[in-house]
């Protein structure tokens, strides 16, 4: 059994971190439909220049083009023993195209992060990202001072000096119509999963280690298994692929 986990929850709910997180303790990828779309746009290739201006208008990305990158990615050997999807499915075409995908490697498992909208709102407009390598920092909690000087992701980032920029999609009023579309489209979706015993819902307002913890805790009551063997559960499936 694959170990796979899909996360939900609205745009600064923090699905980025845990998802990350979680499968760097786990031995499984994080696929990220975000990352792959902004590395596109920061790149300017032809997928990039397709998603750009959807992307500024905190519009969602169409549910082909969406599915048809997952599917990709999750055929991939290092996703054999399972994945994190962080950003998708977003739509109830787009779950049930997961289903699809994913029909002979186990049970999916959903965990919904929950956090208030003017919470959301208020992380989002403090959010900054390393222009190299995409790292996230808050503005806010390093007041009245200035953000770190260099950033701290020494395995992947390339900076000599301080590049931390504001997304042009984490605007207050983007922030505001990327919620309206999250609730409108997707809540649906979230209400899809919902009824499967797979299905959790965690607090998202609590600090970052209790939500990790939560996370776990979560993952593993889904599974009907204690927590320590979720790591051993995908390696094993990966080694026997």
């Amino acid at each position: 059994m694959a170990l796979n986990l899909v996360m939900l929850g609205p745009p600064g709910a923090g699905k980025g971190t845990q998802a990350e997180r979680f499968a760097s303790e786990h031995g499984i990828p994080k696929v990220s439909t975000g990352d792959i779309l902004r590395e596109a746009v920061h790149d300017t290739t032809p997928l990039g220049e397709k998603v750009k201006a959807v992307m500024e208008r905190g519009e969602l990305v169409g549910d082909d083009l969406m599915i048809g990158i997952v599917r990709e990615r999750l055929t991939r050997p290092d996703a054999l023993g399972g994945f994190v999807l962080d950003g998708f499915p977003r739509t109830a075409a787009q779950a049930t195209a997961l289903d699809e995908i994913t029909a002979s490697r186990g049970p999916v498992i959903c965990i919904e992060i929950q956090v208030p909208d003017e919470e959301l709102v208020r992380r989002v407009r403090g959010r900054r990202v390393c222009d190299d390598c995409g790292a996230n920092a808050d503005a806010f909690e390093h007041l009245p001072g200035a953000l770190p000087p260099l950033c701290q992701n020494t395995d992947r980032c390339r900076s000599v000096g301080p590049k931390w920029v504001a997304r042009s999609d984490d605007s207050e009023l983007v922030v505001r119509e990327r919620l309206k579309v999250y609730w409108r489209d997707t809540r649906p979706m979230i209400e899809y999963y919902s009824a499967r015993p797979t299905f959790r819902a965690i607090d998202g307002k609590q600090p970052p280690e209790q939500v990790r913890e939560a996370l776990v805790a979560a993952v593993a009551s889904a599974l009907g298994k204690p927590a320590s063997q979720l790591r051993s559960l995908a390696k094993n499936v990966g080694l026997q692929a």
